[in-house]
């Protein structure tokens, strides 16, 4: 069953946690610019048209499970701390990796999405 009516309410209580969101996918089609499958471990070993395939291909079901626990009346308030939380390890975990070799994540643009989402996490969160 879904609350697609407490959608709008929800997301009158978690702006930033939706704009964090709406980064979020700004962000990852920003990584297949930046080739960020060259980052993680696993993944880094593969071609590049490998690697891309598998990143790309990766992103069906991680959207579909974020939209399908956000469509959702069971804990979507529980998921959104969570996911409020990934956003902020998420910027952490692209200034750890800030200096790593294959990292192409170097201009404003990017570092605005990353910075944005992970700010935006910490504001809903905290809210």
């Amino acid at each position: 069953m879904f609350c697609l009516i407490n959608l709008r309410i929800n997301m009158a209580d978690h702006t930033y946690f939706y704009i964090g969101l709406a980064l979020m996918a700004m962000h990852e089609m920003d990584a297949i610019r930046c080739r960020e499958w060259r980052i993680f471990p696993g993944l880094s070993k593969l071609s590049d048209r490998m690697g891309f395939l598998v990143f790309l291909y990766a992103h069906i079901p991680l959207f579909y499970f974020v939209f399908y626990r956000l469509s959702s009346c069971e804990d979507h308030e529980k998921f959104i701390d969570r996911f409020d939380i990934f956003m902020i390890v998420h910027l952490g975990l692209h200034v750890l990796f800030l200096k790593h070799e294959n990292n192409e994540f170097k201009d404003w643009v990017s570092w605005t999405i990353i910075i944005g989402a992970g700010i935006c996490g910490l504001i809903d969160f905290f809210a």
